[in-house]
């Protein structure tokens, strides 16, 4: 059995261009799909949050029409009421990487306001993605790659493909217009590689002990590449 470290954003709302505060938190489906893979596989899921803080999950992430109709969306809310480790989440300034065999980050746009700009995080996955351990990161979540600074000032990420949310779907999304910034642009900019998917559909990369997925629907995909991993 492993051990899984997933680190969620504390976030419960991404301010945006206008400084208005856009309700978010976490995508229900990017932790519910990963957890259900691990744990039905044996592994052990520990949730680790900025300050301990217990995360929300975007409310609009738990809607039929986000999750393929009802019993979609009822599949996913009863997979985060069993998900006990969500209700008791350690600081994760505590985490110690070695305790842990791979380590996951969710997305939602919450990491656009914590995970983006935490030292924490950004120190423990330099850490990570030297370690060799499996490390994986959906949708919004590798905005947390962009915290990722070595001491030179370089991300630890630059020259490493990924996938992330892209720029096409967040305006499909409808709020590209107002961000303060886009995640796929940023990335770019920072150096790191990334590769688009059709907007929407399942896509998952896979660069050494980093996978990434694009989109909610390449969360189940991602959880499965980890499994293959830690097998």
């Amino acid at each position: 059995m492993s051990k899984i470290l997933f680190v969620l954003t504390g976030a419960d709302h991404w301010t945006l261009a206008d400084g208005t505060k856009h309700p978010t938190g976490f995508w229900a489906e990017e932790a519910a799909a990963p957890y259900e893979v691990f744990t039905a596989a044996g592994h052990e899921v520990v949730v680790a949050t900025p300050g301990g803080v217990v995360p929300t999950v975007d409310r609009g992430s738990l809607a039929p029409e986000a999750n393929g109709g009802q019993e979609g969306a009822d599949r996913v809310a009863a997979a985060l009421d069993s998900f006990a480790a969500l209700r008791t989440p350690l600081r994760l300034e505590d985490v110690d990487l070695a305790e842990y065999d791979a380590v996951f980050y969710p997305g939602g746009h919450g990491p656009m306001e914590d995970l983006a700009v935490n030292a924490d995080s950004g120190r423990l996955l330099v850490d990570a993605l030297a370690s060799g351990k499996p490390l994986a990161v959906v949708c919004h979540g590798p905005a947390a790659l962009l915290a990722a600074v070595r001491e030179d000032g370089t991300n630890a990420f630059a020259g490493r493909r990924v996938t992330a949310f892209t720029d096409a779907e967040e305006t499909q999304a409808g709020l590209a217009d107002k961000a303060k910034w886009l995640l796929e642009t940023r990335l770019r900019e920072a150096g790191v590689d990334v590769v688009a998917g059709e907007p929407w559909a399942p896509h998952v990369i896979v660069d050494d002990n980093l996978v990434t997925g694009q989109n909610p629907a390449s969360s189940t995909a991602l959880a499965k590449e980890v499994l293959k991993k830690l097998a």
